[in-house]
């Protein structure tokens, strides 16, 4: 797998590197099929290496691998800025693409690697252990939050009026059947014995009966199953699952048992290598320096210098003065060459260009390491898979090396120095006085911070931070939009499905927090807006910032505490919930307290939301799957009386919070324990649905004339306003050469009729 992954990964890095100079294209839809193309061939890459990386135990495999994921991870982000800068949209279709390349939509998920979590396992225990401490020393315990639902006056007498008839009814039925068995028993007493055969051939037509409806049943579900209608209720994990988990286990603690020995080897090699081969390469360096002191003699060259130092100084200052003067009639020159050479270089640089990446060298210097040690590299004496201690030595040989070769110089210097001085003793020359530099006096002590844990603790106690739920970005379900590229094709903008959105957030989110590497030289994301309707999926975990630090000093002092933290305790997410009400105007605002917040938060979050994300209501496809995956969630049993397609179409409008608040209200206990005598259907979910209110189309309209005036809707628009007028001049330049052709022949007719 990972020789499948480096070939492809160095066809791609030709690709990359291409042997002529290309020129700047204008072709924008061929420059998104060139991105795309890129993009979805480092995407498979990337799943592959992250593949690798989770399998590999062994420690210097692992890091060539990490080097490589890590580049490839920071390419992917920059391809993904590359085609927002482009198209001017945060969202881009690939439908036609991956049928070129033979890839399903699910293809297109980018995976998030394993490692981010498994090898920052022990901070993240250390700082839950510190927030479970800090909620148990305050005496505050987190509750788990129930919906309570009001109820009315009628509907309480409703539901005692139906409780009332049903015991009754329950009443009388018990009556009635006593009854019935009475009658039965009288029958009975009369009745005459039957033949055994009758008796028999009964029993066996029974049976039959019951084995054969069985048995069909059973063919018909597994039919279901076979097709994908239905999805297998797999309660328990199969032997095959199961041994795969060990396995994985497994490989995890045989990971880290050789990182470990790896780790200790690399202290004990250097110290062996500093101390059998470190006295050969210094006194080799030592030769080798006074050779070339010898070479260059050195004392003559020191005494040339100590004659000609004064002479040096003067010299020095004029040109200084002259290279002062020199710089100030350039720049007026640049002036005034930059006016008149400004057209010519508009022209030159037309087109677009793939900008350089900060990740590819990175990639090449993987990829060449790859192939020169480890591509041929025979390991059959090597079956457990731990570190070459022949490559650590060759690697700690030229850090020890690097090493004394400092001491060396350091030494070598001291010993130029010397001489220096007998030179200058020998000619009589005056040392010169050092001055001592004067001690700047302190203006003031510095105000002493509150340390870490301190400023933790009391953002906790707050409320201020919390703990999060233990959710993956998997969980967020939705489908592909499978006719994106069709649509734009049409001149219709289509609505991101929320595959979308679960790629956004993954790019945009989760790559750059969970690598450092990505997170410094990729582009710079400090902040990101995610709006849409209630219920879509976004969070509010910040409640009531308003009020905790009331007046201008204390919001100063609780944003400082909360950026302090999350700088100290990196990598973290600052999560501000109803960050609409930062974009309210003067009469809009509701509460006195958010005027403050309205005037601090912005300076360090609505002047840098460099990307945001419109989440839209899900579409059918995706509804379909929502439903599905929170039914079987909530403990439902999908048979084929659970209508699911007719389930997605009744809920069109309405946003995954209020499928999941009409799913929990049915499937209570009650309902759940009733399914084997009493089937779920799709009706049943109607009447929670309908006491909510869904997105109407008023609410999705100004949303969308929202985010066309950010600043990427905005530059969207100016980019489809200057696409059109060039289609009408192109149009009426066509038209103005028919005319003009036509009017040559009527010309040239009338001079054939004349003649």
């Amino acid at each position: 797998m990972w020789n499948a992954a480096q070939g492809a990964l160095e066809d791609l890095l030709e690709d990359e590197y291409p042997t002529m100079q290309l020129r700047p294209q204008k072709d924008c839809l061929q420059v998104f099929q060139t991105l795309a193309t890129f993009y979805l061939r480092y995407l498979k890459i990337f799943r592959a290496l992250e593949e690798v990386y989770d399998r590999i135990v062994h420690p210097q495999k692992r890091r060539v691998v990490h080097q490589v994921l890590e580049g490839v991870m920071g390419r992917l982000v920059e391809l993904k800025n590359e085609m927002v800068e482009l198209e001017y949209s945060e969202f881009h279709y690939f439908d036609d693409i991956l049928q070129d390349f033979k890839m399903t939509p699910e293809d297109l998920e980018v995976p998030i690697p394993r490692y981010f979590v498994r090898e920052k396992m022990r901070a993240l225990k250390a700082r839950e252990k510190m927030l479970a401490h800090i909620l148990a020393k305050g005496g505050r315990q987190e509750c788990k939050i129930v919906p309570v639902q009001s109820m009315s006056v009628e509907r309480a007498l409703w539901l005692l009026q139906v409780s009332e008839r049903a015991r009754q009814g329950r009443l009388r039925a018990r009556f009635m059947k006593t009854i019935r068995q009475e009658e039965q028993r009288r029958l009975q007493g009369n009745s005459t014995m039957l033949d055994p055969n009758q008796a028999a051939t009964c029993i066996q037509k029974v049976w039959r009966g019951h084995r054969d409806r069985r048995r069909v049943n059973k063919e018909c579900l597994e039919e279901m199953i076979f097709l994908g209608l239905i999805p297998a209720q797999q309660t328990t994990p199969s032997p095959a699952q199961l041994h795969a988990q060990q396995v994985e286990s497994r490989r995890h603690c045989v990971q880290e048992e050789h990182e470990a020995e790896y780790q200790k080897a690399l202290v004990s090699i250097k110290e062996s290598v500093r101390s059998v081969d470190g006295p050969d390469v210094k006194e080799s360096l030592h030769k080798q320096i006074r050779q070339w002191f010898i070479e260059l003699n050195v004392l003559k060259v020191a005494a040339e210098f100590a004659a000609k130092e004064e002479e040096r100084e003067k010299k020095k200052k004029l040109k200084r003065e002259k290279d002062k003067k020199a710089n100030d009639r350039k720049k007026k020159k640049g002036k005034m060459k930059g006016k008149k050479g400004k057209g010519d270089t508009e022209e030159e640089e037309k087109g677009w260009k793939m900008t350089p990446s900060n990740f590819l060298p990175a990639v090449v210097e993987g990829a060449k390491l790859y192939k020169e040690v480890w591509h041929n590299r025979d390991e059959k004496q090597n079956f457990a898979q731990c570190f070459d201690a022949q490559l650590v030595r060759e690697e700690k040989r030229l850090g020890v090396e690097e090493e004394l070769r400092v001491q060396v110089d350091e030494l070598m210097r001291q010993e130029l120095k010397n001489l220096k001085l007998v030179v200058d003793r020998d000619r009589g020359k005056k040392k010169k006085k050092v001055k001592k530099s004067s001690k700047k006096r302190k203006t003031g002590k510095k105000k002493k911070e509150k340390v870490t844990e301190s400023l933790y603790e009391e953002l906790v106690m707050e409320g201020f931070i919390i703990r999060p739920k233990n959710v993956k970005l998997s969980d967020y379900v939705g489908e592909y939009t499978y006719l994106g590229t069709t649509l734009r094709q049409a001149d219709i903008e289509p609505m991101p499905s929320l595959s979308d959105v679960r790629q956004l957030i993954a790019l945009y989110g989760i790559l750059p927090l969970g690598s450092q590497c990505v997170h410094e030289r990729g582009p710079l994301i400090r902040a990101l807006l995610l709006t849409g309707p209630a219920g879509v999926g976004k969070k509010m975990l910040v409640h009531g910032l308003s009020g905790k630090y009331p007046g201008k000093s204390g919001l100063q002092y609780l944003l400082h505490m909360v950026f302090k933290v999350a700088r100290q305790l990196q990598p973290s997410v600052i999560w501000i919930g109803e960050a609409e009400k930062t974009f309210y105007k003067a009469g809009e605002r509701g509460l006195s307290t958010d005027f403050g917040l309205k005037k601090y938060i912005p300076v360090f979050f609505c002047k840098v939301y460099k990307k945001i994300s419109l989440i839209p209501r899900p579409d059918d496809a995706s509804r379909f799957t929502l439903c599905k995956e929170l039914l079987q969630a909530g403990g439902a049993r999908l048979g084929p009386k659970l209508d699911l397609s007719s389930l997605a179409k009744v809920t069109d409008g309405y946003t995954q919070g209020h499928i999941l608040q009409a799913i929990q209200i049915v499937l209570n206990s009650h309902r759940l324990n009733q399914q084997t005598k009493r089937p779920l259907t799709a009706v049943e979910f109607i009447p929670p649905l309908a006491r909510q209110d869904p997105v109407y189309k008023e609410e999705e309209v100004s949303f969308k004339a929202w985010y066309s005036r950010t600043p990427l809707g905005k530059k969207r628009a100016r980019a489809a306003k200057a696409s059109e007028e060039e289609g009408d001049h192109k149009k009426g330049k066509t038209k103005g050469e028919k005319s003009h052709k036509k009017g040559k022949e009527g010309k040239t007719k009338k001079r054939k009729k004349k003649k």
